[in-house]
Protein backbone atom coordinates (compact mmCIF):
# COMPACT_ATOMS: atom_id res chain seq x y z
CA UNK A 1 0.00 0.00 0.00
CA UNK A 2 1.37 3.67 -0.57
CA UNK A 3 0.35 6.74 1.08
CA UNK A 4 0.11 10.50 -0.39
CA UNK A 5 -0.21 12.95 1.72
CA UNK A 6 -1.43 16.38 0.55
CA UNK A 7 -0.33 19.37 2.73
CA UNK A 8 -1.46 22.90 3.63
CA UNK A 9 -3.50 23.41 0.88
CA UNK A 10 -5.20 26.76 1.16
CA UNK A 11 -8.60 25.46 0.50
CA UNK A 12 -10.26 22.73 0.06
CA UNK A 13 -13.90 22.41 -1.45
CA UNK A 14 -15.38 19.13 -0.54
CA UNK A 15 -18.86 18.97 -1.75
CA UNK A 16 -19.92 16.82 0.84
CA UNK A 17 -23.58 16.93 1.92
CA UNK A 18 -23.14 20.09 3.86
CA UNK A 19 -21.10 21.50 1.36
CA UNK A 20 -17.60 22.07 3.78
CA UNK A 21 -14.70 24.30 2.85
CA UNK A 22 -11.55 23.40 4.65
CA UNK A 23 -9.25 26.16 5.32
CA UNK A 24 -5.53 24.34 5.58
CA UNK A 25 -5.18 20.65 7.03
CA UNK A 26 -4.35 17.79 4.94
CA UNK A 27 -5.60 15.09 2.50
CA UNK A 28 -4.06 11.68 2.69
CA UNK A 29 -4.78 8.77 0.17
CA UNK A 30 -3.97 5.38 0.45
CA UNK A 31 -4.02 3.19 -3.04
CA UNK A 32 -7.06 4.70 -4.31
CA UNK A 33 -8.78 5.80 -1.88
CA UNK A 34 -9.13 8.70 0.39
CA UNK A 35 -8.04 7.29 4.08
CA UNK A 36 -8.40 10.88 6.28
CA UNK A 37 -9.39 14.67 5.13
CA UNK A 38 -9.75 17.74 7.63
CA UNK A 39 -8.17 20.71 8.94
CA UNK A 40 -5.69 19.36 11.47
CA UNK A 41 -2.03 18.65 9.96
CA UNK A 42 -1.08 14.99 9.84
CA UNK A 43 1.66 13.72 11.62
CA UNK A 44 2.48 10.51 10.35
CA UNK A 45 4.37 9.00 7.88
CA UNK A 46 3.81 8.41 3.93
CA UNK A 47 5.46 7.50 0.29
CA UNK A 48 4.81 11.18 -1.28
CA UNK A 49 4.55 14.48 0.03
CA UNK A 50 2.38 17.09 -1.92
CA UNK A 51 2.94 20.52 -0.96
CA UNK A 52 -0.54 22.42 -1.60
CA UNK A 53 0.28 26.13 -0.44
CA UNK A 54 -1.62 28.66 -2.41
CA UNK A 55 -3.58 25.50 -4.13
CA UNK A 56 -7.36 25.17 -4.15
CA UNK A 57 -8.42 21.18 -3.60
CA UNK A 58 -11.55 20.37 -5.29
CA UNK A 59 -13.60 16.60 -6.48
CA UNK A 60 -12.23 15.76 -10.24
CA UNK A 61 -14.91 17.52 -12.41
CA UNK A 62 -17.52 14.93 -13.77
CA UNK A 63 -17.96 16.09 -17.84
CA UNK A 64 -21.64 14.60 -18.71
CA UNK A 65 -21.99 15.06 -22.16
CA UNK A 66 -19.59 14.88 -25.13
CA UNK A 67 -18.80 13.47 -28.50
CA UNK A 68 -14.97 12.68 -28.40
CA UNK A 69 -14.63 12.41 -32.15
CA UNK A 70 -15.53 15.90 -32.83
CA UNK A 71 -12.19 16.69 -31.69
CA UNK A 72 -11.68 16.06 -35.28
CA UNK A 73 -14.17 18.69 -36.63
CA UNK A 74 -13.28 21.88 -34.63
CA UNK A 75 -14.83 25.05 -36.21
CA UNK A 76 -14.78 24.29 -39.79
CA UNK A 77 -15.43 27.78 -41.75
CA UNK A 78 -19.06 26.34 -43.62
CA UNK A 79 -20.39 25.29 -40.04
CA UNK A 80 -19.50 28.36 -38.51
CA UNK A 81 -22.72 30.11 -38.42
CA UNK A 82 -25.49 28.01 -38.77
CA UNK A 83 -28.25 26.08 -36.45
CA UNK A 84 -28.27 22.33 -35.27
CA UNK A 85 -29.93 20.82 -38.11
CA UNK A 86 -28.25 22.43 -40.65
CA UNK A 87 -24.80 22.00 -38.33
CA UNK A 88 -25.80 18.40 -38.58
CA UNK A 89 -26.25 17.65 -42.06
CA UNK A 90 -22.96 19.11 -43.00
CA UNK A 91 -21.26 17.49 -40.83
CA UNK A 92 -22.42 14.14 -41.03
CA UNK A 93 -20.63 14.44 -44.70
CA UNK A 94 -17.48 14.81 -43.08
CA UNK A 95 -18.61 12.62 -40.15
CA UNK A 96 -18.71 9.70 -42.92
CA UNK A 97 -14.93 9.22 -42.92
CA UNK A 98 -14.32 8.29 -39.62
CA UNK A 99 -11.88 5.65 -38.93
CA UNK A 100 -11.62 3.42 -35.74
CA UNK A 101 -7.96 5.07 -35.71
CA UNK A 102 -9.87 8.40 -35.82
CA UNK A 103 -12.38 8.04 -33.02
CA UNK A 104 -8.84 6.35 -30.90
CA UNK A 105 -6.59 9.47 -31.89
CA UNK A 106 -10.00 11.89 -30.75
CA UNK A 107 -10.87 9.99 -27.76
CA UNK A 108 -7.19 10.77 -26.34
CA UNK A 109 -7.25 14.60 -27.50
CA UNK A 110 -10.17 14.82 -25.58
CA UNK A 111 -9.83 13.14 -22.64
CA UNK A 112 -6.57 14.74 -22.46
CA UNK A 113 -8.48 18.22 -22.84
CA UNK A 114 -10.81 17.41 -19.92
CA UNK A 115 -8.24 16.09 -17.94
CA UNK A 116 -5.77 19.56 -18.14
CA UNK A 117 -8.89 21.30 -17.48
CA UNK A 118 -9.32 19.42 -14.01
CA UNK A 119 -11.63 16.22 -15.36
CA UNK A 120 -11.18 12.90 -13.88
CA UNK A 121 -14.41 11.28 -15.15
CA UNK A 122 -16.32 11.70 -18.60
CA UNK A 123 -19.14 10.41 -20.17
CA UNK A 124 -19.55 9.90 -24.45
CA UNK A 125 -22.05 9.57 -27.05
CA UNK A 126 -20.32 7.76 -29.79
CA UNK A 127 -23.60 7.00 -31.75
CA UNK A 128 -22.60 7.41 -34.85
CA UNK A 129 -20.77 4.39 -36.85
CA UNK A 130 -19.99 4.72 -40.22
CA UNK A 131 -20.11 1.33 -42.30
CA UNK A 132 -16.28 1.55 -43.75
CA UNK A 133 -14.96 2.27 -39.88
CA UNK A 134 -15.61 -0.99 -38.67
CA UNK A 135 -17.77 -2.04 -35.66
CA UNK A 136 -15.47 -1.49 -32.61
CA UNK A 137 -15.31 2.18 -32.05
CA UNK A 138 -16.93 2.46 -28.47
CA UNK A 139 -13.65 -0.44 -27.77
CA UNK A 140 -10.89 2.44 -29.03
CA UNK A 141 -12.00 5.15 -27.22
CA UNK A 142 -12.41 2.70 -24.16
CA UNK A 143 -8.72 2.11 -24.84
CA UNK A 144 -7.91 5.41 -24.65
CA UNK A 145 -9.28 5.98 -21.72
CA UNK A 146 -7.59 3.12 -20.34
CA UNK A 147 -4.16 4.18 -21.41
CA UNK A 148 -4.24 7.84 -20.05
CA UNK A 149 -5.92 6.60 -16.61
CA UNK A 150 -9.12 8.06 -16.63
CA UNK A 151 -12.48 7.05 -15.78
CA UNK A 152 -14.87 6.24 -18.51
CA UNK A 153 -18.63 5.77 -18.83
CA UNK A 154 -19.06 5.23 -22.26
CA UNK A 155 -22.54 5.45 -23.63
CA UNK A 156 -23.20 3.10 -26.70
CA UNK A 157 -24.89 5.84 -28.94
CA UNK A 158 -27.09 4.55 -32.11
CA UNK A 159 -29.00 5.18 -35.12
CA UNK A 160 -31.68 3.80 -36.66
CA UNK A 161 -33.45 6.26 -38.55
CA UNK A 162 -31.88 7.74 -41.69
CA UNK A 163 -32.75 9.94 -44.58
CA UNK A 164 -34.67 7.21 -46.57
CA UNK A 165 -37.23 7.34 -43.30
CA UNK A 166 -37.56 10.59 -42.45
CA UNK A 167 -34.34 10.74 -40.12
CA UNK A 168 -31.46 13.65 -41.05
CA UNK A 169 -28.07 11.30 -40.75
CA UNK A 170 -27.26 9.21 -44.44
CA UNK A 171 -28.17 5.73 -44.75
CA UNK A 172 -24.05 4.63 -44.41
CA UNK A 173 -23.82 5.90 -41.00
CA UNK A 174 -26.87 4.35 -39.26
CA UNK A 175 -27.16 0.72 -37.98
CA UNK A 176 -30.13 -1.86 -37.84
CA UNK A 177 -32.04 -2.29 -34.69
CA UNK A 178 -30.31 -6.33 -34.27
CA UNK A 179 -26.74 -4.32 -35.22
CA UNK A 180 -27.06 -1.85 -32.25
CA UNK A 181 -27.96 -4.63 -29.88
CA UNK A 182 -26.10 -7.11 -31.06
CA UNK A 183 -23.20 -4.78 -29.88
CA UNK A 184 -24.72 -3.49 -26.72
CA UNK A 185 -24.78 -7.12 -25.47
CA UNK A 186 -21.18 -7.39 -26.26
CA UNK A 187 -20.19 -4.26 -24.62
CA UNK A 188 -22.25 -5.34 -21.75
CA UNK A 189 -20.76 -7.90 -20.92
CA UNK A 190 -17.05 -7.17 -22.01
CA UNK A 191 -16.79 -3.89 -20.30
CA UNK A 192 -19.16 -3.24 -17.68
CA UNK A 193 -18.31 -2.48 -14.36
CA UNK A 194 -20.91 -2.16 -11.76
CA UNK A 195 -18.73 -2.27 -8.75
CA UNK A 196 -17.69 0.64 -6.92
CA UNK A 197 -14.71 2.58 -7.83
CA UNK A 198 -14.94 1.07 -11.40
CA UNK A 199 -13.12 2.78 -13.78
CA UNK A 200 -14.97 1.47 -17.36
CA UNK A 201 -18.83 1.88 -17.01
CA UNK A 202 -21.33 1.37 -20.00
CA UNK A 203 -24.19 3.51 -20.35
CA UNK A 204 -27.45 3.17 -23.29
CA UNK A 205 -27.58 6.31 -25.49
CA UNK A 206 -29.94 6.57 -28.75
CA UNK A 207 -28.92 9.48 -30.42
CA UNK A 208 -32.20 11.94 -30.34
CA UNK A 209 -35.86 11.86 -31.38
CA UNK A 210 -35.02 12.25 -35.50
CA UNK A 211 -32.25 10.24 -35.57
CA UNK A 212 -33.96 6.79 -33.74
CA UNK A 213 -36.94 4.90 -34.16
CA UNK A 214 -39.97 5.00 -31.50
CA UNK A 215 -39.11 1.07 -31.16
CA UNK A 216 -35.28 1.10 -31.03
CA UNK A 217 -36.08 3.75 -28.31
CA UNK A 218 -38.03 1.74 -26.00
CA UNK A 219 -36.00 -1.50 -26.60
CA UNK A 220 -33.04 0.71 -25.80
CA UNK A 221 -34.42 1.69 -22.11
CA UNK A 222 -36.01 -1.85 -21.36
CA UNK A 223 -32.91 -3.67 -21.82
CA UNK A 224 -31.45 -0.79 -19.31
CA UNK A 225 -33.52 -1.24 -16.46
CA UNK A 226 -32.86 -5.10 -16.83
CA UNK A 227 -29.55 -4.90 -16.73
CA UNK A 228 -28.64 -1.88 -14.29
CA UNK A 229 -27.88 0.73 -16.61
CA UNK A 230 -28.20 4.37 -16.90
CA UNK A 231 -29.56 6.17 -20.38
CA UNK A 232 -29.25 8.74 -22.24
CA UNK A 233 -30.18 11.32 -24.92
CA UNK A 234 -30.17 14.46 -26.27
CA UNK A 235 -33.55 16.28 -25.22
CA UNK A 236 -35.46 19.65 -26.04
CA UNK A 237 -32.06 21.14 -27.84
CA UNK A 238 -33.66 23.63 -29.90
CA UNK A 239 -36.84 24.16 -31.65
CA UNK A 240 -36.36 22.16 -34.25
CA UNK A 241 -36.36 19.55 -32.75
CA UNK A 242 -39.73 20.82 -31.48
CA UNK A 243 -41.22 21.45 -34.41
CA UNK A 244 -39.96 17.89 -35.63
CA UNK A 245 -41.27 15.71 -32.36
CA UNK A 246 -44.49 18.07 -32.84
CA UNK A 247 -45.06 17.17 -36.42
CA UNK A 248 -43.59 13.63 -36.88
CA UNK A 249 -44.87 11.62 -33.20
CA UNK A 250 -48.06 14.42 -32.26
CA UNK A 251 -46.22 15.49 -29.15
CA UNK A 252 -43.53 17.96 -27.59
CA UNK A 253 -40.29 15.85 -27.19
CA UNK A 254 -40.39 15.91 -23.05
CA UNK A 255 -44.14 14.03 -23.61
CA UNK A 256 -42.72 11.70 -26.39
CA UNK A 257 -39.86 10.19 -24.57
CA UNK A 258 -42.21 10.13 -21.49
CA UNK A 259 -44.38 7.65 -23.45
CA UNK A 260 -41.44 5.80 -24.31
CA UNK A 261 -40.76 5.21 -20.78
CA UNK A 262 -37.86 7.17 -20.41
CA UNK A 263 -38.70 9.52 -17.59
CA UNK A 264 -36.52 8.01 -14.95
CA UNK A 265 -34.22 8.62 -12.18
CA UNK A 266 -31.85 6.35 -14.65
CA UNK A 267 -31.88 8.21 -17.33
CA UNK A 268 -30.30 11.67 -18.10
CA UNK A 269 -30.82 14.10 -21.08
CA UNK A 270 -28.04 16.32 -23.37
CA UNK A 271 -29.55 20.38 -23.31
CA UNK A 272 -33.03 20.25 -22.42
CA UNK A 273 -33.11 24.12 -23.13
CA UNK A 274 -36.80 24.49 -24.34
CA UNK A 275 -38.53 23.02 -21.72
CA UNK A 276 -42.02 24.83 -20.14
CA UNK A 277 -42.67 24.31 -16.31
CA UNK A 278 -44.95 21.42 -16.49
CA UNK A 279 -41.92 19.56 -18.20
CA UNK A 280 -39.93 20.28 -15.89
CA UNK A 281 -41.47 19.21 -13.03
CA UNK A 282 -42.28 16.07 -14.30
CA UNK A 283 -38.54 15.63 -14.72
CA UNK A 284 -38.43 16.82 -11.24
CA UNK A 285 -40.73 14.01 -9.79
CA UNK A 286 -38.65 11.73 -11.75
CA UNK A 287 -35.77 12.66 -9.95
CA UNK A 288 -34.21 12.56 -14.02
CA UNK A 289 -30.77 14.21 -14.41
CA UNK A 290 -29.32 16.77 -16.93
CA UNK A 291 -26.63 17.62 -18.83
CA UNK A 292 -26.27 21.43 -18.89
CA UNK A 293 -23.84 22.66 -22.01
CA UNK A 294 -23.97 26.31 -22.15
CA UNK A 295 -21.30 26.72 -24.25
CA UNK A 296 -22.64 24.51 -27.39
CA UNK A 297 -25.89 26.08 -26.76
CA UNK A 298 -24.48 28.94 -27.06
CA UNK A 299 -22.50 28.59 -30.34
CA UNK A 300 -25.76 26.46 -32.05
CA UNK A 301 -27.99 29.87 -31.30
CA UNK A 302 -30.66 27.28 -29.20
CA UNK A 303 -31.13 29.19 -26.05
CA UNK A 304 -30.77 28.95 -22.39
CA UNK A 305 -31.76 26.39 -20.09
CA UNK A 306 -33.73 27.07 -17.35
CA UNK A 307 -31.10 25.86 -14.38
CA UNK A 308 -33.04 27.66 -11.84
CA UNK A 309 -36.06 26.05 -12.33
CA UNK A 310 -34.49 23.04 -12.85
CA UNK A 311 -32.42 22.30 -9.43
CA UNK A 312 -35.49 23.76 -7.76
CA UNK A 313 -37.81 20.38 -9.09
CA UNK A 314 -35.45 18.45 -8.26
CA UNK A 315 -34.01 17.41 -11.13
CA UNK A 316 -30.18 15.97 -11.03
CA UNK A 317 -28.55 19.00 -12.60
CA UNK A 318 -24.67 18.25 -14.23
CA UNK A 319 -22.51 20.45 -16.63
CA UNK A 320 -20.93 19.00 -19.65
CA UNK A 321 -18.75 20.19 -22.68
CA UNK A 322 -20.35 19.07 -25.28
CA UNK A 323 -18.90 18.00 -28.76
CA UNK A 324 -15.86 19.50 -29.77
CA UNK A 325 -17.40 20.43 -33.22
CA UNK A 326 -20.31 22.27 -31.35
CA UNK A 327 -18.14 24.14 -28.44
CA UNK A 328 -15.20 23.82 -29.79
CA UNK A 329 -13.52 22.80 -26.94
CA UNK A 330 -13.07 20.04 -23.96
CA UNK A 331 -12.29 22.53 -21.18
CA UNK A 332 -14.78 21.99 -18.00
CA UNK A 333 -13.46 24.86 -16.13
CA UNK A 334 -14.06 26.99 -19.19
CA UNK A 335 -17.74 25.54 -19.25
CA UNK A 336 -18.32 25.87 -15.48
CA UNK A 337 -17.64 29.67 -16.08
CA UNK A 338 -19.68 29.99 -19.22
CA UNK A 339 -22.59 28.18 -17.09
CA UNK A 340 -22.42 30.83 -14.41
CA UNK A 341 -22.43 33.92 -16.80
CA UNK A 342 -25.23 32.79 -19.42
CA UNK A 343 -27.51 32.29 -15.77
CA UNK A 344 -26.84 36.25 -15.79
CA UNK A 345 -28.66 36.93 -18.67
CA UNK A 346 -31.76 35.51 -17.08
CA UNK A 347 -33.54 37.41 -14.18
CA UNK A 348 -31.53 38.39 -11.21
CA UNK A 349 -33.69 35.48 -9.42
CA UNK A 350 -32.63 32.71 -11.68
CA UNK A 351 -28.61 33.83 -11.53
CA UNK A 352 -26.45 30.58 -10.31
CA UNK A 353 -23.27 31.15 -7.92
CA UNK A 354 -19.92 29.72 -8.13
CA UNK A 355 -20.48 27.45 -5.66
CA UNK A 356 -23.76 26.04 -7.05
CA UNK A 357 -21.91 25.64 -10.99
CA UNK A 358 -18.95 23.61 -9.02
CA UNK A 359 -21.13 21.93 -7.43
CA UNK A 360 -23.18 20.91 -11.00
CA UNK A 361 -19.82 20.29 -12.76
CA UNK A 362 -18.62 18.04 -9.51
CA UNK A 363 -21.24 15.82 -7.28
CA UNK A 364 -23.76 16.88 -9.61
CA UNK A 365 -21.94 15.19 -12.37
CA UNK A 366 -21.95 12.15 -9.80
CA UNK A 367 -25.38 11.90 -9.48
CA UNK A 368 -26.28 12.55 -12.92
CA UNK A 369 -24.15 8.90 -14.11
CA UNK A 370 -25.70 6.99 -11.19
CA UNK A 371 -22.39 6.65 -8.89
CA UNK A 372 -22.05 7.43 -4.73
CA UNK A 373 -18.08 6.75 -5.12
CA UNK A 374 -17.08 10.08 -6.93
CA UNK A 375 -17.89 13.84 -7.05
CA UNK A 376 -16.95 14.48 -3.41
CA UNK A 377 -13.98 14.32 -1.20
CA UNK A 378 -14.51 12.63 2.02
CA UNK A 379 -12.64 9.80 4.15
CA UNK A 380 -13.84 6.47 2.15
CA UNK A 381 -14.70 7.85 -1.53
CA UNK A 382 -12.35 7.28 -4.63
CA UNK A 383 -9.09 9.83 -4.81
CA UNK A 384 -9.97 12.13 -7.62
CA UNK A 385 -8.70 15.31 -7.04
CA UNK A 386 -7.85 18.78 -8.96
CA UNK A 387 -5.36 20.79 -7.74
CA UNK A 388 -5.22 24.50 -8.55
CA UNK A 389 -2.86 27.08 -7.82
CA UNK A 390 -4.06 30.36 -7.89
CA UNK A 391 -0.52 32.08 -7.28
CA UNK A 392 -1.27 33.03 -11.09
CA UNK A 393 -1.37 36.26 -12.66
CA UNK A 394 -4.79 35.61 -13.44
CA UNK A 395 -5.47 35.42 -9.64
CA UNK A 396 -3.69 38.31 -8.53
CA UNK A 397 -6.22 40.79 -6.41
CA UNK A 398 -9.03 37.90 -6.02
CA UNK A 399 -7.73 36.05 -2.83
CA UNK A 400 -10.74 37.36 -0.77
CA UNK A 401 -12.56 33.85 -2.20
CA UNK A 402 -10.25 31.81 -4.00
CA UNK A 403 -12.97 29.01 -4.53
CA UNK A 404 -15.32 31.51 -6.76
CA UNK A 405 -11.84 33.00 -8.37
CA UNK A 406 -11.50 29.51 -10.04
CA UNK A 407 -15.00 30.28 -11.55
CA UNK A 408 -14.75 34.27 -12.44
CA UNK A 409 -11.03 34.35 -13.03
CA UNK A 410 -10.44 32.91 -16.53
CA UNK A 411 -7.79 30.05 -15.80
CA UNK A 412 -4.86 30.53 -18.54
CA UNK A 413 -2.80 27.32 -17.43
CA UNK A 414 -3.76 23.81 -16.60
CA UNK A 415 -4.65 22.13 -13.60
CA UNK A 416 -1.71 21.92 -11.77
CA UNK A 417 -2.29 18.44 -9.93
CA UNK A 418 -4.91 15.60 -11.25
CA UNK A 419 -4.91 12.76 -9.64
CA UNK A 420 -7.52 9.95 -10.55
CA UNK A 421 -8.47 6.82 -8.47
CA UNK A 422 -5.35 7.52 -6.56
CA UNK A 423 -3.09 7.84 -9.29
CA UNK A 424 -1.08 11.14 -10.62
CA UNK A 425 -1.70 11.74 -13.79
CA UNK A 426 -0.97 15.62 -14.51
CA UNK A 427 1.83 16.87 -12.29
CA UNK A 428 2.50 20.53 -12.35
CA UNK A 429 0.47 20.75 -15.61
CA UNK A 430 1.99 18.57 -17.71
CA UNK A 431 0.87 14.67 -18.59
CA UNK A 432 2.82 11.49 -19.07
CA UNK A 433 1.99 11.10 -22.95
CA UNK A 434 3.74 12.51 -25.89
CA UNK A 435 1.87 15.30 -26.49
CA UNK A 436 3.52 17.15 -29.71
CA UNK A 437 3.19 13.19 -31.67
CA UNK A 438 -0.88 13.04 -30.48
CA UNK A 439 -1.25 17.11 -32.23
CA UNK A 440 0.31 15.85 -35.19
CA UNK A 441 -1.62 12.14 -35.65
CA UNK A 442 -5.27 14.45 -34.87
CA UNK A 443 -4.09 16.71 -37.52
CA UNK A 444 -3.21 14.02 -39.96
CA UNK A 445 -6.41 12.76 -39.39
CA UNK A 446 -8.86 15.66 -39.63
CA UNK A 447 -6.92 17.40 -42.77
CA UNK A 448 -7.73 13.91 -44.76
CA UNK A 449 -11.27 13.79 -43.32
CA UNK A 450 -12.02 16.91 -44.79
CA UNK A 451 -10.28 16.27 -47.91
CA UNK A 452 -12.16 13.26 -48.30
CA UNK A 453 -15.22 14.77 -47.91
CA UNK A 454 -14.97 17.70 -50.26
CA UNK A 455 -14.15 15.13 -52.92
CA UNK A 456 -16.79 12.21 -51.95
CA UNK A 457 -19.86 15.75 -51.80
CA UNK A 458 -18.38 18.48 -54.11
CA UNK A 459 -19.01 20.44 -51.12
CA UNK A 460 -16.47 23.60 -50.21
CA UNK A 461 -16.15 22.85 -46.60
CA UNK A 462 -13.76 25.73 -45.79
CA UNK A 463 -15.98 28.10 -47.40
CA UNK A 464 -17.83 30.27 -44.72
CA UNK A 465 -21.57 30.33 -44.93
CA UNK A 466 -23.41 33.66 -43.68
Amino acid sequence: MSKIHIQSPLLIATMNEKMEEISGGHILIEDTRILSIGPEPYKGESDRIIDATNMVILPGFVNTHHHFYQTLTRNIPRMQNVGLFNWLKDHYEVWRELTEDGVYISAKVAILELMKSGTTTSSDQLYLFPRKAGPRLIDAEITAAEELGFRFQPSRGSMSLGKPDGGLPPADVIQSETEIQNDIDRLVKKYHDASEGAMIRIALAPCSPFSVTPELMRQTVNYARDHGLQTHTHLAETLDEESFCIEKYGKRPVAYVEELGWVSNSSWFAHAVHLNQEEIDLLGAANSGVAHCPSSNMRLGSGIAPIREMLDAGIRVSIAVDGSASNDSSNMLSEIRNALLLSRLRDESKWLTAREVLRMATRGGAEVLGRTDIGQLQAGMTADLALFSIDRIEYAGSISDPLAALVFNHRTSPVDYLMINGDIQIENGKSHIDENNLIMMQNDLSSKMLRNAQQNTGINFTEIIK
